[in-house]
């Protein structure tokens, strides 16, 4: 086979949750560790981070990576889900595995793992960590798929674990509170391993709390250690922060929610000096300035262009989508247009409450099984008084959106990461537009 049969085989033998939802969800860790123990053990010839939460989580992952990087390390990154091509979600310093390599693990091995019927993650979580014994990392930054507690990334034992913040998602597998989702995530502290908790709420706190003091575990709030003074967006649409240690520390990314990001990043970065990593103030500025050309990062309130000033932003939640809400009420524009999709089992109703009803909305799907059809997204959202036409892929509702814009419109695409995935996809392979990251 080559990589595109490769990769169909995978999409298709192998359930993925990116595509089918809950039908590829497997619960425990048997076939992890099957797959683990056939392969030796390949995820104990490397350190790790294990980076956890509902938003932010691959933001985080790949920040510390670009800083780990810039501090001479051979940095894995493992993160889920790919936006354009598959190999996005396993890279070496930047680098993303080899065609080559996928098809020569699936052809080498298919014999062993086709008994097991392992979901896509599962198999997809033993190639990375072979792929990075076999190449001889330093460190590896694992971003959790899923929860945590059960989630097949969780056989590592890292030098850090990192929660950046509980909010709804997932609900039908972590639990309908704030405080049982909590719980699943606080699964990945590990005995007598530091902790580093972004955000907390009355109710997540004590969880992690508990958590941490059964596992003797070191935990660290970065909430409470007021890292930044405050940030703002410069001229070209980086984001400055005022922090203690770090005057007018510079950040690629310039979405609101970055912020707290930045704030979990900086209180992680502390412990990694105190527990003997090499990293100094360079290397913290180098990584937070240059991620997504040291990374591959996209999808983060990234311009694809201006007049109009097009915004993409895989924010797919109550927690992401406040962030930016609040950043478009920031920005400057004549009129404002929306392409929004989203994927049947999130809180669709919450989502399109939060959004202004004085955009144009091009109501439509992305490519997925799971995406809600448009012209039920649109039925919701007249209930609320936001109005627009249904398209029926991302394409034509971009399309549509360009064509009635003004130079001076802003038309914003999100909704689903799929929705953000289909639209560069779009991009990148047609190459019409540059593509500035954000």
């Amino acid at each position: 086979m080559n990589y595109k049969e490769t990769l169909e085989y995978l999409f298709n033998s192998a359930p993925l949750f990116q595509h089918v939802g809950k039908d590829a969800y497997k619960e425990g860790l048997e076939n992890t560790n099957t797959l683990d123990a056939h392969f030796g053990y390949p995820h104990r010839s490397f350190k790790t981070i294990h980076v956890a939460g509902t938003n932010g989580k691959g933001s985080c992952s790949h920040t510390l990576a670009a800083i780990l990087q810039s501090a001479g390390y051979k940095v894995g990154l493992y993160t889920s889900p790919h936006l354009v091509d598959f190999r996005e979600r396993i890279r070496i310093n930047g680098t993303t595995i080899s065609q080559a390599y996928v098809v020569d693990f699936v052809a080498k091995e298919r014999r062993f793992f086709e008994p097991l019927h392992p979901s896509f993650f599962e198999l997809t979580t033993a190639m990375a960590f072979n792929y990075f014994a076999e190449e001889k990392v330093d460190i590896a930054v694992i971003e959790v798929g899923l929860g945590g507690r059960l989630d097949c990334t969780n056989i590592i034992q890292p030098d850090l674990s990192i929660i950046t913040n509980i909010s709804f998602d997932h609900t039908q597998f972590l639990g309908d509170t704030l405080g049982k989702i909590a719980e699943e995530k606080a699964g990945i502290i590990k005995p007598h391993t530091p902790v580093v908790i972004g955000e907390t709420t009355s109710e997540t706190r004590p969880v992690f709390e508990k958590k941490a003091k059964e596992m003797q575990a070191p935990i660290i709030f970065a909430e409470d250690e007021n890292w930044i003074e405050k940030s703002y967006i410069n001229e070209i649409g980086r984001r400055i922060y005022q922090t203690k240690l770090f005057p007018k520390l510079e950040g690629e990314l310039g979405g609101l929610c970055q912020e707290k990001n930045t704030s979990t990043l900086l209180s992680a970065i502390k412990v990694l000096q105190e527990i003997g990593y090499s990293i100094n103030e360079s290397h913290i500025r180098k990584g937070f300035s240059n991620v997504c050309q040291l990374t591959g990062l996209m999808g983060r309130w990234q311009k694809l262009s201006i007049q109009p000033t097009l915004i993409c932003d895989t924010g797919h939640n109550v927690g992401g989508i406040k962030y930016i809400v609040e950043q478009l009420s920031l920005q400057t524009y004549k009129q404002l247009h929306i392409v929004m999709g989203m994927v049947n089992d999130k809180d669709i109703r919450s989502v399109l409450a939060m959004l202004p009803k004085e955009a144009t909305y091009y109501f439509t799907k992305a490519s997925v099984k799971r995406a809600l059809p448009e012209d039920q997204l649109q039925q919701l959202a007249n209930q609320i008084s936001l109005k627009g036409n249904t398209y029926s892929d991302v394409q034509s509702a971009v399309k549509a959106a360009y064509i009635n814009a003004d130079k001076d419109d802003l038309i914003f695409v999100g909704g689903s990461s799929f929705i953000v995935a289909d639209l560069l996809s779009f991009y990148v392979n047609n190459k019409t537009i540059a593509i500035q990251n954000r």
